[in-house]
């Protein structure tokens, strides 16, 4: 006998009713939508690039920059090790993808190429008599590349996001290129100004002689360019102290303020544990000393430390605009980009597009939708009215499942619902032919369709399992619009599942029950 138990009756109506509940927003206006209470379903589905228009940048990681880092790095290894061990040298430099240096005494080589090789892993050692030379191997070159992209990419996707844009699409190409789409952005050029900047901030003690002169460099300092040379008060360049004093690295918070002197914008920090304690030990011992905040090359402030600064917090002023004050609070959150970005491919995508696509889906959709009802209606009769209303709330399901977990429906995403609207009826075509098929063999109406549910059951779940399986592969191992093709793929396949063995086993029961006929209408 037939039997539907009563809580899956309860459990199919409240799918069903959050379906539609979830649904709901999306044929609101996005103003109505974005006012109904956050603790109400208020999401609308994520249209992608394609569909609602945006950004797409091609972004270029310059990695030899990275390298180049290493080396100065290295350098300073060297120098330090050479001079503890009171080694003479001179000709001490970065040369190409190498460093160079060449000791004073022969009778020192043996014991400087030893102090070298502890420095660092990734290097080659070569001697040429009294000269040394260093080179990067080729895979401590591709490592430092590949990381430095990775990390680039990671800090892309935290300034992205902290711009409020919804679903950006971020990829690496190639060694050293990173692909950007921003779908329904409204300032792109803020957004590159965001990627345009390392946001690399260190703090310098200045050196004590300021009036070196152009081009008279101290040894152990450094000469950087003020921020705000356009200002007449400025003194156009300042002389800094090469050692870093204190690395943004440390830095766990920022955020735009205003001065509570001045009340103008400023940009307050914080650093964590170990950056907070270096911090205050640097500003308890150099009270009435400038301390400068050196952000991508240029001094952006170099206040005098009027007292020690302890518990990690510190406060960035620079005739900020409000403006600027966000962005630049944003930057030091999201943590400096490894090397510079330089874009080298921009397009923007007009709405129109989104738009054609959005009608031509609509109407591929429609005939695809017609097609199949008319079908179901003409083959199987009353069971095909059954099977185009479960059709319908699995069409439902789909924009619900879309706007609950916010994923972003694109062009490919439209040909996968099409596409979902041919699949799934597919399993009620398997049940009703099974149905038939009992009938034939002589099974009363009721024993028919327990027979073709359940003897259907496995080749059903067979069938899709394996085109969900396929889905999810294209999902982890596709990218972009092959993506959108999986997403309202799988969710295409779940939802059909439900509606076709339960929704639809549902209405039949309920007609089966109250009209109890001879015959059944699917023969």
């Amino acid at each position: 006998m037939v039997y539907f138990s009563k809580w899956k009756i309860i459990l199919v109506l409240a799918v069903v009713a959050l379906g539609f509940v979830f649904a709901t927003p999306n044929v609101m206006e996005k103003s109505t939508a974005e006012s109904i209470p956050t603790w109400l379903p208020h999401k609308q589905v994520n249209l992608g690039l394609d569909l609602q228009g945006g950004s797409h940048l091609l972004l270029e990681v310059e990695t030899d920059v990275v390298i180049k880092e290493q080396l100065e790095s290295i350098v300073d290894g060297i120098r330090v090790a050479l001079r503890r061990d009171r080694i003479r040298y001179t000709g001490l430099g970065v040369r190409g993808l190498g460093v160079g240096v060449t000791v004073r005494n022969p009778d020192d080589l043996e014991k400087a190429v030893q102090l070298i090789q502890d420095i660092d892993n990734g290097i080659e050692v070569d001697t040429q008599g009294t000269r040394i030379i260093l080179n990067l191997t080729d895979d401590a070159v591709t490592e430092r590349r590949n990381n430095a992209l990775a990390q680039s990419i990671e800090i892309v996707r935290r300034r992205v996001d902290e711009t409020g844009t919804r679903e950006p699409t971020i990829q690496r190409q190639g060694d050293s290129r990173i692909l950007l789409q921003l779908p329904g952005v409204e300032d792109p050029e803020r957004v590159k100004r965001l990627l345009g900047r390392t946001a690399k901030m260190t703090f310098h003690l200045l050196c004590e002689n300021q009036d070196a002169g152009p081009g008279r460099v101290p040894p152990g300092c450094m000469e950087l360019p003020d921020a705000d040379a356009a200002n007449p008060n400025s003194s156009g360049t300042y002389l800094l102290r090469r050692r870093v004093a204190v690395s943004g690295d440390r830095l766990v918070d920022s955020q735009a303020s205003f001065s509570a002197q001045t009340n103008e914008p400023v940009v307050t920090f914080r650093f964590d544990t170990l950056g907070g304690k270096r911090f205050g030990d640097i500003t308890r011992d150099n009270v009435g000393r400038p301390f400068a905040i050196v952000l991508d090359g240029k001094v952006i402030s170099a206040p005098v430390i009027r007292e020690p600064i302890l518990g990690g917090n510190g406060q960035i002023s620079g005739n900020f605009t409000v403006t600027e004050a966000n962005d630049l609070a944003l930057l030091l959150r999201a943590g400096a980009l490894p090397a510079p970005l330089n874009i080298l491919e921009e397009r923007t995508v007009g709405p129109g597009l989104g738009a054609d696509s959005i009608a031509a889906g609509k109407v591929a959709s429609v005939i695809g939708l017609i097609a199949v009802v008319v079908f179901m209606i003409l083959v199987y009769g009353l069971f095909g009215v059954f099977a185009n209303v479960a059709l319908a709330v699995n069409m439902i399901l789909i924009l619900a499942a879309l706007s609950l977990f916010q994923a972003t429906l694109t062009l490919p995403g439209i040909a996968g619902i099409v596409l979902t609207i041919g699949m799934a009826v597919d399993a009620n075509v398997l049940i009703f032919e099974r149905i038939k098929e009992e009938v034939r063999a002589g099974r009363t109406p009721i024993s028919a369709i327990d027979a073709g549910y359940s003897r259907a059951i496995t080749t059903i779940i067979d069938a899709n399992l394996t085109t969900l399986i396929a889905a999810l592969i294209l999902f982890f191992f596709g990218s972009g619009p092959i993506k959108g093709f999986a997403v309202t793929l799988s969710i295409g396949i779940v939802t059909s599942m439900f509606t076709a063995i339960m929704l639809t086993r549902l209405l039949i029961v309920t007609w089966l029950r109250r009209r109890r006929p001879a015959a059944l209408p699917v023969v």
